[in-house]
């Protein structure tokens, strides 16, 4: 790992796919993109704590620790990685999805949800929904199809010694 990277800051989050092939993504607020439910660290946190918790905070979802995949810190932006982990669920409907932690919006200071929409998409039209930087981590850094190889031998590992 290189050596700067403990001075910078680290954002840590989760991939959400489902067996169709579909990566759920969330919609930032007052923004063009979609991007991973994701956040900084809180003192103290580790990466896996820390990306429970704001996928939490920013979908309502509560996930297991034991369900996740770790796929490790990945380059992001100048001055911030990516720690990532990955989970596999059945599709579900996203209206039952809601962004507990909100912000003061410039100018106005009305309090905003961070994610205001969510959807499931396609491996194909992430590039076209994420930032260039998220896009590169997801399609370049990683293979989506891969990481969804992994989950569904990790789910039968599982599933053989229940």
């Amino acid at each position: 790992m290189d050596p700067s990277a403990t001075l910078r800051r680290l954002s840590c989050g989760i991939l959400i796919l489902n067996p169709q092939q579909e990566l759920l993504l969330c919609h930032v607020t007052g923004q063009d993109e979609w991007d991973l439910p994701k956040g900084g660290q809180h003192e103290g946190e580790t990466p896996l704590q820390s990306a429970l918790r704001e996928t939490r905070e920013e979908t309502g979802l509560q996930l297991a620790a034991e369900a996740l995949l770790e796929l490790g810190r990945f380059e992001y932006r100048a001055k911030k990685d990516l720690y990532l982990f990955a989970t596999l669920m059945p599709r579900f409907d996203v209206a039952t999805l809601r962004c507990e932690s909100h912000f003061s919006e410039w100018g106005t200071g009305q309090r905003l949800p961070e994610m205001d929409g969510y959807g499931w998409f396609g491996f194909e039209q992430v590039s076209s929904h994420c930032s260039a930087k998220m896009s590169t981590v997801l399609q370049q850094r990683l293979s989506l199809p891969q990481v969804l190889q992994r989950l569904r031998a990790q789910a039968d590992e599982l599933a053989l010694a229940a």
